[in-house]
């Protein structure tokens, strides 16, 4: 039986056609090599072992963290051959192996992102003191989302806690805590601060926490985030972008909601301080209007003594003045037959002269001018 004879392009594609369905995926665990970008949206390496080889190909918005040569990966990839003859992987996940190459990729991305400003603390927003509706991402079987929400109801309780569960590790992670946090911030009626927890782990278990969209979308949340991940040692870039960083799950509850037993303490000793300060503040008050009184009195004492005092003087000098008084001196009045006082007259006039005790009628003899006056 004869072979049939192919088209190169025929034979690419029958070949490509077995290999994925003999082997749609492989995980393929080795060091990064020859590391590229291409025009800023394809990405070449190779990635290799003590003996051999293999090409890999990849898009750049699939690459979620920094690579380069030297760190060890594992690729989840589909093998095929290029229109140019060449066998090669095109990679859909890539995951970092072995703590250095996690670390290193942290550094970079790390240098990267704060050359931007993301991890600026001039861009970090200061948590409402006592919220009211507080979104959660975490997974709900997690012991530390159990550890949040037990504190957080213990130290005030009453808070709205909106949940949304996400896996927190591995490589579904990133893309599915993005999206709580665009469904957060998209509500009509937003949380006011978001909480993003997950208990301690390796640094293998936490490079979820290290994925560049996640750590942007954080940094870009319009509301408020606190990073409870890992434990105090354990620091992620997630960690960086938020705007308040919790040592653990059960610390950021801590930094969410204050103690309600220290809040009732703290209003029991101001009520003290204000009796206390009130106190003697109308202490105060009452002995300077007690004082105010008494000048108050003293004043009008004086005054009325003084009005007494004139009011005397003014009564002798009427007394003084009064005609009735002078009478009593044995002195007398001239008065005409009409009753007015007169100081002169003529002979014959007849004359009225008033004395203490009578009117006695006379008529005017003689008249002459008083030399004395």
């Amino acid at each position: 039986m004869e072979n049939t004879v192919l088209r190169v392009s025929d034979a690419i594609a029958l070949l490509n056609q077995t290999l994925e369905y003999a082997y749609p995926t492989i995980v393929v665990e080795g060091e990064i090599t020859s590391f590229k970008v291409n025009q800023g949206k394809f990405v070449f390496f190779d990635i290799k072992d003590d003996t051999a080889t293999l090409g890999c190909f990849m898009m750049v918005f699939a690459l979620r963290q920094p690579i380069e040569d030297g760190m060890r990966v594992r690729v989840v990839a589909q093998p095929k051959i290029t229109q140019w003859g060449k066998f090669s992987l095109t990679v859909r996940e890539i995951h970092l192996v072995g703590e250095g190459s996690l670390k290193r990729a942290f550094s970079l991305l790390q240098q990267k992102l704060e050359k931007e400003g993301l991890f600026s603390e001039e861009r970090k927003r200061t948590l409402p003191s006592m919220p009211r509706r507080i979104g959660v991402i975490s997974s709900l079987q997690a012991a530390g989302y159990a550890d949040f929400i037990k504190i957080l109801q213990a130290r005030w309780g009453g808070m709205e806690v909106m949940v949304a569960h996400t896996v927190v590790q591995g490589v579904s992670a990133p893309p599915q805590i993005i999206k709580a946090i665009e469904y957060f911030n998209q509500m009509s009626d937003p949380p006011e601060v978001i909480a993003i927890l997950r208990g301690g782990g390796s640094l293998d278990d936490l490079s979820a926490f290290n994925d560049e969209p996640l750590v942007r979308a954080i940094a870009g949340s319009r509301v408020p985030i606190v990073a409870g991940i890992g434990h105090e040692i354990d620091t992620s870039l997630a960690d960086l972008a938020a705007d308040v960083r919790a040592a653990t799950p059960s610390n950021a509850a801590q930094l969410l909601v204050p103690d309600r037993q220290e809040v009732q303490s703290r209003v029991s000793h101001v009520m003290r301080q204000l009796r206390q300060q009130y106190g003697q503040r109308l202490k105060t008050v009452r002995y300077a209007l007690d004082h105010a009184q008494e000048l108050h009195y003293q004043y009008l004492r004086n005054r009325l003594h003084s009005i007494q005092t004139q009011y005397a003087l003014k009564l002798s000098l009427l007394y003084q003045m009064d005609p009735r008084a002078v009478l009593r001196r044995g002195y007398s009045i001239l008065k005409n037959s009409q009753g007015s006082v007169v100081d002169s007259a003529n002979t014959g006039d007849t004359i009225l002269v008033e004395t203490k005790s009578s009117i006695i009628t006379a008529g005017v003899i003689t008249c002459r001018q008083n030399p004395k006056v």
